[in-house]
């Protein structure tokens, strides 16, 4: 659980975890500031990184502040839902099996009339999940010959503040069933990220010279990801880190 700190008038929010840098963010959509340290970090030195951010943080906070967080979608005819990184428009069919089908740029979701808001959302969400579920094996394949590893097992699921993690160990991959919504290159990006993760752990030199080796692109790719022109997806936290 984070703890609460008040740093030259600024509210920050801390997390003590087994990690070897201190990671400072400014979170949307309120600009609230949430600081990852070491387990052993003392609070004096926390206040001395923060003091020194100060201007940077009120920065990024400003503009997060001055850009609104868009409506969350209603699930009703005519809302725009993002997949593969274009908008499509959303239609409303009732009928007694609930399915989604995408034809062009119309998605018509087949549901009971007297179905709700959420309930939709957890159609949308399955119909994501699958998108990416169906996606990933080409990809995976591709990119496990190029990078020279294996994946021992690829998983989707919904994560709050990741595109994909890697359990080196097991070999096993998570993706974020909310990429479905982005660009194909973004998951592209991320696939290659976490694969090369089986030859680096961490994210060091060496990771990074074989992320500029597979995907020279690779780090225009990660911001178009975390910082899409317009949009602000509920789902992932895209708070400005230094």
């Amino acid at each position: 659980m984070a703890e609460k700190l008040l740093i030259s008038g600024i509210e920050v929010e801390v997390q003590r975890k087994k990690i070897k840098n201190m990671h400072l963010t400014v979170r949307p959509p309120d600009g609230r500031v949430h600081i990852s340290v070491p387990l052993y970090t003392g609070n004096d030195v926390i206040h001395r990184f923060v003091s020194g951010k100060s201007n940077w943080i009120q920065r990024h906070a400003d503009r997060i502040r001055s850009h609104p967080r868009p409506s969350d979608p209603e699930y009703i005819s005519g809302d725009m839902l993002p997949v593969w990184g274009r908008l499509c428009t959303l239609e409303i069919l009732y009928g007694r099996t609930h399915c989604v089908e995408l034809e062009g740029d119309r998605l018509y979701m087949t549901v009971r009339e007297a179905s709700t808001a959420c309930q939709r959302a957890g159609i949308m969400t399955e119909w994501y999940r699958r998108q990416l579920k169906a996606a990933l094996p080409e990809l995976i394949q591709k990119w496990e010959n190029i990078v020279g590893v294996e994946a021992g097992s690829v998983r989707v699921k919904n994560m709050r503040t990741r595109w994909g993690t890697c359990n080196t160990k097991e070999k096993r991959l998570w993706f974020n069933l909310r990429l479905a919504r982005k660009l194909p290159e973004c998951l592209e990006y991320v696939v290659v990220h976490e694969l090369v993760h089986l030859k680096e752990k961490g994210h060091n030199a060496v990771f990074y010279g074989y992320m500029d080796q597979y995907l020279p692109e690779w780090r225009a790719i990660r911001h178009g990801l975390n910082h899409p022109a317009g949009e602000w997806d509920p789902g992932i936290d895209h708070g400005e880190r230094e």
